[in-house]
């Protein structure tokens, strides 16, 4: 029986489970419809149906929970009296302007309308701040795109090392950096999506800055969770891990 089940094609495999679940989902519309003390209108016309939904444990995209959980508890172990946030997730800024004031930018910008929190247009080219000016930066999971023409930017080979130089140049003497990007042991581009980086390739991005802390997601991030403070050596056993990078600048020298 099994053998025959595995040798149905898998579309119709797909669509006998979703006829399975669909079947279900109409013999529990059929029961609230019926309910003898109705409080809501529910008709099939109105319906709006999740076929997928009914898991044992709730799904997530481990590098956006994971990473964004480890910048949120950096800024409340540093406790910047500002931090400026460049294209990184909107769940990031709208959290962390709760308790710090956030400046956020980004090539689309988005109208968040939140106390605390400042959202404009701008471009990671050519930021909108002096040189050693900012006190607590993040660019999380950004870099990895910049020249790709994913987002409607202009094709830049280079683009990341060009991005790479614009956030070191204007954090501050002492000043911190959090910069997220995919890492792996091979360094590759999967076009059009993004850039995969070795850990060495994410620290020659920052020459005159200091790394505080690595910490990964590996692959098995579901398994694992993320790792602070990671042995880098566990970089060459993922193929699309997630490296979080806490820099500081020098204080004895600064990028003019």
């Amino acid at each position: 029986m099994l053998s025959f089940i595995k040798r149905i094609p898998h579309k119709v495999r797909r669509a006998l489970v979703l006829s399975k679940q669909l079947i279900t989902v109409v013999r529990q519309f059929r029961e609230l419809q019926g309910h003898s003390a109705p409080r809501f209108a529910i008709t099939w016309k109105d319906r709006w149906l999740h076929l997928r939904d009914a898991t044992a444990t709730t799904g997530f995209d481990k590098h956006y929970v994971f990473h964004t959980a480890w910048a949120s508890r950096v800024i409340a172990e540093t406790r910047p009296t500002r931090h400026v946030d460049i294209a990184s997730s909107l769940y990031f800024v709208s959290s962390v302007s709760a308790f710090v004031p956030t400046r956020f930018i980004d090539f689309r910008p988005a109208d968040l309308g939140l106390s605390g929190l400042i959202s404009e247009a701008g471009n990671l080219m050519l930021l909108p701040f002096a040189n050693n000016s900012v006190e607590s930066l993040s660019c999380m999971h950004v870099v990895e795109h910049v020249g790709l023409g994913r987002y409607g930017d202009p094709l830049d080979y280079d683009g990341d090392i060009k991005s790479a130089r614009e956030l070191a140049r204007v954090v501050a003497p002492g000043g911190s950096l959090l910069f997220v990007v995919p890492i792996g042991g091979q360094a590759r581009i999967q076009f059009n999506a993004h850039r995969i980086y070795t850990y060495e390739q994410v620290l020659a991005l920052f020459p005159d800055m200091d790394l505080v802390e690595f910490s990964l997601i590996p692959d098995d991030g579901i398994k694992e969770g993320l790792i602070r403070h990671a042995d880098p050596q566990l970089v060459s056993k993922q193929r699309y891990g997630c490296g979080c990078f806490h820099f500081t600048k020098q204080t004895t020298k600064k990028i003019a």
